[in-house]
């Protein structure tokens, strides 16, 4: 790990890669952080965490777990692009890579920049190994970087599957040991499935972002984008961003 070489200034992010070397990538894709609808509580949230890490040395790790689709990794990028001008880096890892998570904290605790280490969609079954990452995040002998803070997506508020696996003398045992594991996150935000109005303001706002007009079939396009939720099962961000991409497509009235 310690000939890796990230250009931290002109990347302001990167993926480790599984054959062991960091990708750095130069333009992160995101919206505003002011463009997200009915989500003011938890991005105020996520930026006075991120300021008290960037500005004190302090701040917390984060898991923001729940319905997917929901804004949760975009929430992240787009914490990135306001911050960056601050030093601030985001690593992103997969979980099947985060027992390098130590030597990659060895290669990053004397860089003079603060950095968010990314775990994004992150849960485990239960013959998954796990263990190094709750270590990591407290418990060990070693406390974690000043300039490392981690932070989780997940569609999981435990990160494990629920179970019960009753033990005589200590109860649900699994259970105990599943919220061991989110508990290492002082900071965990929920979000939740939209409502119908909530979802056709974020379509909306796809529109007003190219500053234009909304077209004279608004209600046509609104009556295709719930019949494309409907298909897809979901009402959320994610799908609102599909629909608006088969529209600028063309192929909204096809589906």
């Amino acid at each position: 790990m310690s000939n890796m070489q990230w250009d931290l200034e002109n990347c302001i992010a990167g993926i480790y890669r599984k054959s062991g070397y960091i990708y750095g990538i130069t333009n992160v894709e995101s919206k505003s952080l002011e463009s997200f609808i009915g989500l003011e509580k938890e991005i105020a949230l996520l930026c006075a965490n991120t300021e008290a890490f960037l500005e004190q040395d302090l701040g917390v790790n984060v898991l923001l777990w729940g319905a997917r689709g929901s804004g949760k990794s975009s929430l992240i990028k787009a914490l990135l692009l306001k911050y960056a001008k601050n030093r601030l880096r985001v690593l992103q890892i997969d979980k099947e890579n985060l027992g390098i998570l130590p030597e990659i904290f060895d290669d990053l605790r004397e860089k003079n920049y603060k950095f968010i280490v990314f775990c994004d969609d992150l849960s485990f079954e239960e013959n998954e190994n796990y263990k190094g990452l709750k270590s990591v995040l407290e418990g060990g002998l070693e406390s974690l970087p000043k300039n490392i803070r981690v932070y989780a997506t997940s569609n999981r508020r435990h990160l494990l599957p629920e179970f019960h696996e009753e033990n005589e003398i200590f109860g649900y045992e699994g259970n105990e040991d599943k919220i061991a594991l989110s508990d290492r996150f002082p900071l965990c935000i929920g979000f939740y499935t939209q409502g119908s109005g909530e979802y056709l303001e974020v379509l909306k706002s796809y529109f007003s972002d190219e500053n234009s007009k909304l077209p004279q079939k608004w209600d046509k396009i609104c009556q295709k984008a719930m019949q494309y939720a409907s298909q897809k099962g979901t009402r959320n961000p994610r799908t609102a961003a599909h629909f608006y991409a088969l529209y600028q497509s063309g192929l909204w009235e096809l589906i």
